[in-house]
């Protein structure tokens, strides 16, 4: 059976789209015009991948929610600046040691020098250091506070994140306020060797300087929180707050896990885990955060009333500069320790002869055991002239271990010797002796 021409025209690429004989209309413009039409890339950044449900977030809605997942209420990590504006009251933050830089002391050299990569953050962040800190208000409360930004090498403490800790605990010292710190850290800057490992001991002494002094100190743990930064200030203040789902620990626990060769609990190293085994005082969500620190600051506030307030440092610098101890006109000590023709101390003398009467007397070898009758002088050896002491309570105690030592030299008389114990013969028993009558004569025993 013949097919039909006009109901499947064969497509004819000369003269159009079919063999009609019609020619397709060309564009204007040619291979310009059809570029219009092109599919534009969308700019990156916009959606984001909640890292506990996996779920996609357009990045204004997450902001808009203050870094939390709308589907399962993970909490983001928030830079440093965006943290001061949720936390602090609007226009109250004045930022402290703003001109510390960090230095390159040890040439470290990767991939690039650490000198590059500091710059390079620095232009990328606009912040000096992964610290800001500073004094602002918490629902109208005066703080000193502190925030790690992990954008800026992870968050990672060095010497001047470490300084700047220092600095913000004397700052709440002297001023009498409360210290709330944020982290947010990969640990210890390991770009700056044991340098970076020295701040733990530096940021726990200031922080413990300052609740000698009556001070109140707040650490927020936030995610993530390990390393060095764990191990240091963020674990010694008086109280920790830590937002949910949080990982907070030392190490990885993919490196813990491979270093025990064994499976770890559920939840292992998060914000849950910590509250259950006390490391945490509590866990606080986001919306919540400023209430709570308010209702903190006012409890912990209350201390400085038992302390007297703090000199300022001017003051006892001055002061331990006036104090020289090698003054010249300084008058002499008119007793000399070492000059022998010193008046004795009676006071002194009297010690001396306390501490010869409590002496023990010295032990005696065998062989100078004194004879069968004979009277052991030694014993008289805990007596001490006791002219210069007027405690005759005192005497009369030494006089009764003297009588007792009579006693006990009397009783050491009568003390058989053990070569002569061993020669004398066995007591015989009544048992022995009945078994001696049964035995016949002549038979030995």
């Amino acid at each position: 059976m013949a097919k039909d021409p006009k109901k499947n025209p064969k497509k004819d690429p000369k003269k159009g789209s079919s063999a009609t004989g019609k020619a397709r209309p060309e564009p204007s413009g040619g291979r310009l015009a059809r570029l219009r039409f092109k599919k534009k890339d969308m700019p990156g950044g916009l959606w984001l991948k909640c890292p506990s449900c996996a779920t996609t977030i357009y990045r204004k809605e997450l902001e808009a929610k203050g870094h939390v997942c709308p589907a399962c209420s993970f909490h983001f990590t928030v830079p440093a600046p965006e943290r001061l504006a949720m936390v602090l009251d609007e226009e109250s933050f004045e930022e402290l040691f703003a001109e510390l830089e960090s230095l390159d002391r040890l040439g470290f050299d990767d991939s690039i020098s650490y000198a590059e990569k500091i710059t390079r953050t620095v232009e990328k962040t606009g912040q000096n250091e992964a610290l800001l800190c500073g004094t602002g208000d918490i629902e109208g409360r005066p703080v000193v506070i502190a925030v790690l930004d992990f954008k800026f090498l992870g968050g990672s403490m060095g010497e001047v994140v470490g300084e700047k800790i220092a600095l913000a605990a004397d700052v709440a010292r002297s001023r009498r306020l409360p210290l709330v710190i944020f982290t947010s850290s990969g640990g210890a800057r390991m770009h700056e060797g044991m340098l970076s490992l020295m701040q733990m001991a530096k940021t726990c002494s200031a922080l413990a300087t300052l609740n000698d002094a009556g001070g109140f100190s707040i650490c927020v743990m936030t995610n993530p929180t390990t390393g060095g930064v764990t191990a240091s200030f963020a674990s010694v203040c008086d109280i920790t707050l830590a937002e949910p789902g949080a990982l907070i620990g030392f190490a990885g626990p993919r490196v813990i896990a491979s270093t025990i060769k064994q499976e770890l609990p559920a939840g292992f190293q998060r914000a849950e885990f910590l509250l259950e085994k006390g490391q945490v005082d509590r866990i606080v969500v986001r919306d919540d955060l400023r209430a709570v620190l308010g209702t903190l600051i006012d409890y912990g506030t209350s201390t400085w009333e038992d302390y007297p307030p703090p000199r300022p440092l001017e003051e006892a610098v001055e002061e331990a500069a006036d104090e020289d101890p090698e003054d010249p006109e300084a008058p002499e000590d008119p007793e000399d320790p070492e000059d022998p023709e010193a008046p004795e101390d009676p006071e002194a003398a009297r010690d001396v002869s306390l501490q010869e009467a409590s002496d023990p007397p010295p032990l005696r070898r065998a062989e100078d055991a004194p004879e069968a009758g004979e009277r052991d002088d030694r014993a008289r050896e805990t007596t001490v002239v006791l002219d210069d002491v007027a405690d005759t309570a005192l005497v009369d105690d030494i006089a009764e271990m003297v009588v007792v030592d009579d006693d006990l030299q009397a009783v050491d008389d009568e003390i058989v010797p053990l070569e002569a114990e061993a020669d004398r013969p066995p007591a015989a028993t009544a048992a022995d002796s009945a078994r001696e009558e049964e035995l016949p004569k002549g038979e030995e025993y």
